[in-house]
């Protein structure tokens, strides 16, 4: 099996400024001026148009404001204080500092799009750390 990951977002450009400069990804293919691939990290990531508004899912529409989701990014870095720096200065909005967790250290930020995810540095334990 592969693992592709799919971001709609409203403007490709600005999305693809934004991945490349918080996490260090690079372009891959452009297939037109509304679809790009990002590779990188170890699933390639496919930035798509997708004009707010527009049906998302079901009866939902798309909208970019920050919202909630139950499924987000948790992007595992060495350095999660260095990692935050990056993403803030690339428009990454923290939304919880960087803590500490039994399992390592944690931060919360959205992306200028309205997608959470969190950067994760694992301890040596990692989420062992939780087990009774």
């Amino acid at each position: 099996m592969t693992v592709l990951l799919n971001i709609d977002v409203p403007d490709v450009e600005a999305a693809t400024t934004f991945y490349i400069a918080a996490f260090g990804l690079t372009v891959g293919r452009r297939f037109d001026s509304d679809f790009v691939e990002l590779l990188g990290w170890p699933a390639p990531v496919y930035l798509l148009t997708k004009q707010a508004g527009t049906l998302g899912a079901g009866s939902d529409r798309r909208r970019y404001i920050r919202h909630w989701t139950p499924l987000h990014l948790d992007v595992v870095v060495d350095d999660v204080d260095a990692a935050v720096a990056r993403a803030l200065a690339a428009g990454a909005i923290l939304e919880a500092p960087a803590r500490d967790a039994p399992y390592g250290r944690i931060a919360m930020l959205a992306d200028p799009f309205g997608h959470g995810f969190c950067l994760l540095a694992f301890s040596a334990e990692g989420y062992d750390a939780l087990l009774p």
